[in-house]
This record gives C-alpha cells, sequence and structure tokens, in this order.
C-alpha cells in the first residue's frame, strides 16, 4: 500500500477553519468551507485531563491512577501544520514535522539532525515512498522534490512545465509521484488543474489529465493501491484513475464532502459520509458494504492498522471493523462515559492504540488498550494551543505534535 494514504492538499478542512480562526486570522474568504465545523465544536467538556506523572509507566501501560506517563523529551519546532494526518513522520531515526524550516530531530534523544530551509511549504504533506521524502518545494519554484529522510539530502527532483503552476503531491507509490497543478492561462490566471504522474527514478511526466471543469486542486486527499489511484475532493467526488494511464476508471458523487483521510484495503475504498461508512469496489464503484452510526452522530476520520480499521465517531464511539466486511470488531464508550474528546488519528504500538484529538481540554493523546479500546489515560500538555494534536511512532516511541511542541512519549 502506498505511503501516500489519504493525503491532504489545500488546506480549507474543517479543522484548518478552527486553527485559523484560533489564530485570529479572518474568516471572510473560507466561504462554503465552514460548514461541518460544528461537529468539531459538538464534543469534549471542560475541564483538565491529569498532569504528566513523574515516572514514565512501561510498555505503554496506565498506572494504576490512568495518569499519563512523562514525556521522554519535549523540543520546540519550527512546525506550521494544520491538523492533517501527513503532516508528522517518523521515519529512519527521525521525526519530522511539516514547517519552515523543515527540521528533522533524533527520535531517541530530540537533538536536531538537519534542517532544511524553504525545503516544504508550510503545512504541506509530507509524503513517504520508497525511502524517500517528497515534497511541494517551499521555494514556490514550480519543482518536487524528493530528500533522504535521515539525512536531509537532496534524492530527486522534477518539474511539470512552466505552463503548470506549482505541482503539489498528493500521493506516491514505488514508481511515481501524483501530483495536481493549476493550468495556467495567457493573463496567468488559472480556471482549471491537471493531475499527473511524475516518475519516481527519472523526474520525467509519465502522464498528465486535465481534470473537470470546476473542479479544485485544493481539498484533495488520495491514495494509491495497485494500479487504482484514488481521490476526494470538496466537490463531493470520488474518483479513480488508472496509475499506467492516468485515464479515469469511475468517479461518483458521494452523499456528503469528505473532509478528511479515507482508507483503502486491498479491493476495497473505504469513504466516512456523515452517519454512514462505506466501502466501495476499486474496480467499478459498487457499494460492498455499509455501517451506520446511531442518529445524530456521525464518523470522524479512519485509520487502517494491521489489517483493522479504527474510527471514532462525534457520539464518543470508539470502533474496531474489519476493512474487508465491514463486521464490527468492538465498540468502546470510554471517552464518553470520561468526557473525553473524540480522537481522529491513531497510530498503534504493540496491544496500544494511540488516538490524537483535535482542540479541547479533554484532548490530547488518548492511549486505549488495543482489544478493547479501554482508555488507559491521555496525554495532554496543558498549553491551550489551538492546534490539533499529531500522532507517529518509530515502533518505540509514540511522537505527539501540538503546535510547535513536540514530544516523545514512551511507547
Amino acid at each position: 500500500m502506498s505511503k501516500g494514504l489519504g493525503t491532504t492538499i489545500g488546506r480549507s478542512s474543517r479543522r484548518r477553519i478552527l486553527r485559523l480562526a484560533g489564530g485570529g486570522i479572518t474568516m471572510a474568504a473560507l466561504g462554503a468551507g465552514l460548514i461541518g465545523c460544528e461537529d468539531e465544536l459538538a464534543t469534549g467538556g471542560e475541564g483538565s485531563t491529569p498532569p504528566p506523572r513523574s515516572a514514565s509507566p512501561e510498555d505503554g501501560k496506565a498506572p494504576e491512577d490512568g495518569k499519563a506517563p512523562e514525556p521522554l523529551w519535549t523540543k520546540s519546532t519550527s512546525a506550521q501544520t494544520y491538523g492533517d494526518n501527513d503532516e508528522l513522520v517518523a521515519v529512519d531515526g527521525v521525526v519530522i514535522a511539516s514547517g519552515d524550516p523543515l527540521a528533522a530531530f533524533d527520535g531517541a534523544t530530540g537533538e536536531e539532525r538537519w534542517s532544511l530551509p524553504g525545503g516544504a511549504v508550510p503545512g504541506a504533506p509530507l509524503l513517504l515512498g520508497d525511502g524517500t521524502l517528497y515534497l511541494e518545494s517551499g521555494k514556490y519554484d514550480g519543482s518536487v522534490a524528493g530528500y533522504v529522510p535521515g539525512s536531509g539530502k537532496e534524492a530527486w527532483r522534477s518539474r511539470l512545465g512552466k505552463e503548470y503552476r506549482q505541482p503539489r503531491p498528493v500521493a506516491v507509490d514505488a514508481e511515481q509521484v501524483y501530483v495536481i497543478a493549476e493550468i495556467l492561462e495567457a493573463d496567468h490566471s488559472s480556471h482549471t488543474n491537471v493531475i499527473a504522474a511524475l516518475n519516481s527514478g527519472t523526474g520525467k511526466v509519465a502522464w498528465k489529465e486535465q481534470r473537470d471543469l470546476g473542479t479544485q486542486q485544493n481539498g484533495v486527499h488520495a491514495a494509491v493501491q495497485g494500479r487504482y489511484l484514488v481521490y476526494t475532493d470538496f466537490k463531493n467526488n470520488l474518483t479513480v484513475r488508472d496509475t499506467a494511464t492516468g485515464k479515469q476508471v469511475w468517479t461518483q458523487k458521494t452523499t456528503k464532502t469528505s473532509y478528511g483521510p479515507f482508507v483503502v484495503h486491498q479491493d476495497l475504498v473505504i469513504v466516512p459520509q456523515g452517519q454512514r461508512l462505506q466501502a466501495f469496489a476499486l474496480s467499478d464503484g459498487s457499494e460492498k458494504w455499509s455501517v451506520r452510526a446511531e442518529e445524530f452522530t456521525t464518523f470522524r476520520e479512519p485509520t487502517l492498522l494491521e489489517d483493522v480499521l479504527y474510527i471514532a465517531d462525534s457520539g464518543r464511539t470508539l470502533w474496531a471493523v474489519e476493512p474487508g466486511t465491514g463486521k464490527k470488531i468492538w465498540q468502546s464508550t470510554a471517552l464518553k462515559d470520561a468526557g473525553g474528546q473524540v480522537p481522529r488519528q491513531f497510530v498503534k504500538v504493540g496491544g496500544t492504540l494511540y488516538g490524537a484529538t483535535d482542540l479541547d481540554k479533554q484532548g490530547g493523546v488518548h492511549a486505549f488498550d488495543g482489544k478493547t479500546g479501554a482508555l488507559r489515560w491521555t496525554f495532554n500538555d496543558k498549553s491551550g494551543d489551538y492546534h490539533a494534536w499529531l500522532v507517529a511512532t518509530d515502533g518505540k516511541r509514540v511522537f505527539a505534535l501540538h503546535g510547535k511542541k513536540l514530544h516523545a512519549l514512551p511507547a
């Protein structure tokens, strides 16, 4: 499966709107993107989570009092994120957060390993594929660059062409980097966009296809699964293209705009759409299964880990689902019982599932029992920062980013 799963380009998501509002940036230009914000604000509550304890529990287990472990280390970073899952990665012994300069920290010690001024557009996705970190160029020179994650050395660079403006990577596999770019008119305006594949070895354009008039280059989430490139956008489109030719295999309207990542598993694409979680066949778009949440609740972003799909709903119920069938493995109301915030991103280490939340005093990073969904502890740095929490793991530690603070927690 591609490492580019669920990538976002453009930053007009519900989470970004909340971040911008918290930062005092005007809302006037955001328009219809405000739809759905009430869902984010409906969860959580007053109060605060327990402070970090003085000694860290072993193997990610909660101490008897349920308090969170103390961070192994905490660093201030240059991170400039908008709450999307692909803005924090852990790979090759380092952890990297989107920002300018782009900086990599040693996972074990927190010491800076390398820094790259202008390396990435702040908030842009960090795409990993075949040992390379692919970035939209922070120099705004129309290029896409690839770097060795452990050293920060440039390994690859490509340009789509002068007639296109700022190609933005949306997904990557072992052979190609997939980008979306604006098509420039003679007066340098743009009304259409193109989706293209760049060869990850040579940088040459493998194919390019103009998207339909009215589609946008922003707000795209994409993933690659075998011969299929799958993506959604703010126009309620779910589209599948052939990775070899770029030709459209099928497209259909979704019943509700997907504001966050989706999941691909074997021959299925699984998309949350309000109260329903639906799975469609990659080959023809036919519906294969559907799961419905309780009335007046909506599903959040799903994550696929070790062939289990984890997802929370706005009613603060956590689900573990078989991705091939939609069959429920377990449900947990531990968050509802504790008054905790709903997680929207997950990582797993051993038997512990870690979930990162949006902004809320009862949020942060939750640790759950991976077999039952029981809540073990919640870590919150009490900073009051309006940014969403992001998590990543190297299998030994869980990295939690909140605003410009990066914490390493024992896993």
